[in-house]
């Protein structure tokens, strides 16, 4: 195993190239259940038949677990749309259509999204009377059983030189609502300072699959939360900040 072209470096993770293979190798304290249970998400959302790289092993490098999957050869739609931004509105479509395509499929043995977000908001240092809201809200959603990615942004597609789209890092995977889906992605693009991309995704987004735009923004306050446990002390404000806002415009 070849480990010497790294790719990209993310948190608790590096992944390198090795000719046809793409290993994803994980920090000595990253949790094994996270490990396993991320390989295990890819191979169920393979049987989908959603383009995605195939898990291929899941194995040890130097005392580290590491998941070594197909690599796919291309640009992330995020490189597209930084190279051509007269192209966005076109890119920014394409990212919806994949997404709907996401939510038109059932994977019933991932785990639930509500079951993760309830536990993810009793983790957060909220007060118990806003960590109670927050619980009954999200109980009150409509309860689907769509998969969701849970992290679908730019930079988690790869477009191929013949025009392909395949969908990467399915470790957040669940199944559930999808319009908490939609609006994890909405928050993403606000993180990343690209608040016009945001605004033109969710509009593009409720077009396209006539969801009223009221009901992605009633996810917002409870998928702040939810995700305000991880992340570093900027991303934890910023969500935060969504948790209390109940009436949008």
């Amino acid at each position: 195993m070849n480990l010497d072209r790294v790719i990209a470096v993310r948190n608790n993770k590096t992944i390198y190239r090795d000719g046809d293979r793409c290993i994803k190798v994980f920090n000595k304290e990253y949790s094994k259940a996270d490990v396993l249970n991320e390989a295990l998400n890819q191979a169920r959302i393979e049987e989908t038949e959603l383009n995605i790289p195939k898990v291929l092993e899941v194995t040890m490098v130097d005392g580290k677990w590491a998941i070594v999957s197909e690599y796919i050869k291309g640009k992330t739609l995020a490189q597209l749309m930084a190279e051509d931004e007269e192209r966005k509105e076109e890119y920014i479509n394409l990212l919806v259509d994949l997404q709907i395509t996401v939510h038109s499929k059932t994977c019933p043995l991932l785990n639930k999204l509500k079951d993760k977000m309830n536990r993810k908001i009793s983790q957060t240092d909220l007060d118990a009377t806003t960590r109670y809201d927050l619980h009954t809200r999200l109980e009150s959603m409509p309860k689907h059983n769509k998969v969701c990615h849970g992290d679908f942004n730019p930079s988690n597609i790869i477009v191929t030189e013949d025009g392909t789209p395949y969908i990467l890092d399915w470790s957040h995977a669940t199944q559930g609502n999808a319009s908490a889906d939609v609006a994890r992605t909405y928050l993403l693009f606000w993180l990343s300072g690209d608040i016009e991309g945001a605004e033109l995704y969710l509009s593009t987004f409720c077009k396209k699959s006539d969801t009223a735009k009221q009901y992605v923004q009633k996810w917002m306050p409870i998928v702040a939360a939810s995700q305000s446990v991880k992340g570093n002390e900027k991303e934890r404000e910023f969500l935060m900040s969504w948790v209390s806002v109940v009436d949008y415009q």
